[in-house]
């Protein structure tokens, strides 16, 4: 039986505006999966082994390079975290439960199923400043850099991947 590894899959870079006027903002629609080894453990019964041996936040950092031929135009950094909590919240039947820290909201999910999807999948709206885009019709790609620390339950891991090229066009007023 082969051990399953960590991938990112389906990285899609997505442009919501096709043509732009130089003055505006750019907008790109980033969307990711994390899945593997990670994904599968990731259970009730984990965050319970972890809580209990003080090992109770993973944090995912997420940095990602817009690049447009193969110089860096925009660079953003997020994080993705998991808190192991006790909790008395009578929907919940486990004594330890998780919440997800994504965008600096905290969401409590109701099942394991959404915890991993609010962890594990990645859809983030991203703008460029026209100004960073040198040529009229540019096509840009992002390489994508995921990394989490050593805890219980997994060793430091570091994941790369690039995504599709999208063309833009540049309006000149």
């Amino acid at each position: 039986m082969t051990e399953k590894i960590n991938s990112l899959d389906n990285i899609v870079l997505t442009n919501i505006t096709t043509k732009t006027n130089s003055k505006e903002l750019v907008s790109f629609n980033l969307s990711l999966k994390i899945n593997g080894k990670i994904r599968e453990l990731f259970k009730q019964s984990l965050w319970e082994k972890a809580y209990n041996k003080f090992d109770n936040i993973f944090r995912i950092s997420i940095n990602v390079d817009f690049k447009s031929k193969s110089q860096v135009i925009y660079s953003v950094k997020f994080v993705r975290k998991a808190v192991f909590f006790w909790t008395r919240n009578p929907k919940i039947h486990h004594r330890i439960w998780i919440f997800i820290v994504k965008d600096d909201t905290p969401f409590y999910p109701e099942s394991e199923e959404e915890a991993k999807s609010l962890l594990f999948d990645i859809d983030k709206v991203v703008e460029l400043k026209t100004s960073a885009i040198t040529d009229k019709v540019s096509t840009l790609y992002a390489n994508v850099t995921i990394s989490w620390g050593k805890h219980n339950f997994t060793e430091p891991t570091k994941l790369i991947g690039k995504s599709n090229e999208e063309k833009i066009q540049l309006i000149h007023s």
